[in-house]
């Protein structure tokens, strides 16, 4: 069962991100990141009849791209977005009217609310280093994914990209800050295989003038951008997880 403590840690999560929905500040998380979704959703290689969840997936923008990816052929894909903020997922629902095979719910990263080995390919884009318990994040993705599932986990914030440290004292909940090489140890030793890390640049263009509160210079985002978000990308074996020892849903 997940601890109090974790428990704790999604509650704040969950009153922090339903705040950024009031905002619209989950509708704006396309235009800041687009570019480095949509190459990482060419390199997930979606097809047809693919099985996906988008885990933190905030007012659903990059569900949708997802469900678009797998809706086509005989036999259409399934999409689950997952959030802990039940007012981003409010959002993300009313935003998806059109789609059959897109569904929301709320819940947490680190109890996923649905059955074992059933993810084809998992996308988390710019939330898994908000996850308190990581370990445990990753133990219930391997969980859900089917064996030979791929995991796709997208994030900016990292020790290697030195600009986005400035988010981490400004930010009001608590956040991971690991390298790629602690990231990559992280994934192997919770089995996944073919575990391997690339940056991935942000293409949109950067004004000649600079005048937001994260960077001194448009020289610097530029470089913030080149330096680029980081993708890890690992596979869970031919392995199907047993239930767990408490309930899901």
């Amino acid at each position: 069962m997940i601890d109090k403590k974790t428990i704790a840690a999604d509650e704040r999560l969950r009153q922090e991100f339903n705040q950024w929905a009031e905002q619209g500040r989950g509708e704006e998380m396309e235009n800041h990141h687009i570019s480095i979704t949509q190459q990482t959703l060419a390199r997930m290689e979606l097809k047809p009849g693919d099985r996906v969840l988008d885990l933190g997936c905030g007012a659903g923008w990059a569900s949708r791209l997802i469900a678009d990816a797998v809706a086509h052929g005989d036999k259409p894909g399934q999409v689950i977005g997952l959030d802990v903020s039940d007012e981003m997922i409010r959002r993300a629902r009313a935003g998806s009217i059109a789609y059959d095979n897109l569904m929301f719910v709320i819940g947490s990263a680190q109890q996923i609310p649905w059955e074992e080995n059933f993810f084809d390919k998992v996308l988390s884009v710019e939330s898994f280093y908000y996850y308190a318990d990581q370990d445990r994040a990753l133990a219930e993705l391997f969980r859900v994914l089917a064996p030979h599932g791929e995991l796709f986990i997208l994030i900016n914030l990292y020790q290697d990209n030195p600009y986005s440290l400035r988010w981490v004292e400004e930010l009001k909940v608590p956040v991971q800050a690991r390298s790629e090489q602690e990231y990559i140890q992280l994934l192997k030793a919770h089995t996944f295989e073919d575990v391997r890390a690339v940056r991935i640049p942000d293409l949109t263009p950067t004004p000649q003038e600079y005048s937001g509160k994260w960077f001194n210079n448009a020289e610097e985002l530029r470089e913030f951008k080149r330096i680029g978000a980081l993708l890890l990308m690992a596979r869970k074996p031919g392995f199907h997880s047993p239930p767990p020892g408490y309930e899901v849903y």
